[in-house]
């Protein structure tokens, strides 16, 4: 049984924890209301890139690019998994992982266990897990040290280049992405997006429509447009898909703080309330022996 001294030592332990969990908890959201602030502020690129495309493919022209060209046979896959480089975030990276291992059961019963798979860990901690499947098909490329949870701008340009010369080259058929997608600070979901080759059909979804009512000279023409928008295009995804990994983990490590501070409390209750019988006991038995003493004199 835990002496007075022990279980007080223990109550201190644990209130210092819940205050650095508590701590830890707003450093989180203040990265998390961060990150959400600069998701917004891609939406309207994403979106006017997305017109403009629109409006070029509502032209009365034929469009080509290396880009959006479907392979028949499908022999190499490319799969950007997106993790955090930080730890206490709850099951984000496990869950992540799951997803990435059933993908991958997918790919090859679509395409035969033949297809060979690049996997692209972006993350620290996703790196460790990833290196850990047992699985000698796979090929897991570094990303290269300018490439973390936290990349932004220039660093994810020359990521999404690279995916673009593999493909344009024929060393990857296709390229999938796979991310967790921020909704709200208390929920996040795994997505799988493909990001090569791209899908016209994208450019009619969620709304993006050509602007009507307005005549277009296109200069120069259509074509050439289109193959200088379609890598912007894609920037912005990759930008978006980044954006929305680093909401996401701050998300979900707000959510694993709180629950630790919870827990804290919970444990923190559990041992006062301990400590009180054991001081109350330990008050009634010094009473008794006064007690006792006073009767035998």
């Amino acid at each position: 049984m835990a002496t007075l001294r022990e279980l007080k030592g223990r109550i201190g332990s644990v209130a210092s924890s819940g205050k650095i969990t508590g701590a830890m908890k707003m450093i989180s959201s203040a990265k998390m209301h961060k990150a959400e602030g600069a998701l917004r502020r891609l939406v309207p690129y994403r979106s006017q890139i997305e017109a403009v495309i629109a409006n070029l493919l509502s032209a009365d022209a034929t469009f080509a690019s290396p880009l959006v060209e479907s392979r028949s046979e499908v022999r190499r896959v490319a799969i950007v998994i997106l993790g955090s480089d930080d730890g206490l975030c709850g099951a984000y990276n496990v869950n992540l992982a799951k997803r990435l291992t059933a993908r991958i059961v997918e790919l090859r019963e679509a395409y035969g266990t033949g297809v060979g798979i690049d996997i692209y860990p972006v993350g620290r901690k996703m790196v460790k897990i990833v290196s850990r499947i047992k699985d000698n098909s796979l090929n897991i490329v570094a990303c290269g040290d300018d490439i973390n949870s936290k990349s932004e701008g220039s660093a994810v340009k020359r990521f999404i280049s690279y995916l673009e010369q593999e493909f344009i080259q024929a060393n990857v058929d296709m390229v999938d992405c796979l991310y967790m997608h921020y909704h709200s600070a208390g929920r996040q979901t795994v997505r799988l997006e493909k990001i090569l080759p791209v899908d016209s059909s994208t450019f009619s979804a969620e709304g993006v429509k050509p602007t009507s009512g307005r005549p277009y000279i296109f200069e120069p023409d259509p074509e050439t447009i289109f193959r200088s928008v379609l890598p912007l295009f894609l920037l912005s995804v990759m930008q978006e898909i980044f954006a929305q990994n680093r909401a996401s983990e701050q998300a979900a490590r707000v959510m694993a703080m709180q629950s630790a501070n919870d827990n804290a409390k919970k444990l923190l209750e559990q041992l006062q309330l301990e400590f009180n019988k054991l001081r109350q006991q330990s008050i009634t038995t010094e009473l008794l022996d006064i007690v006792g003493g006073q009767v035998r004199d």
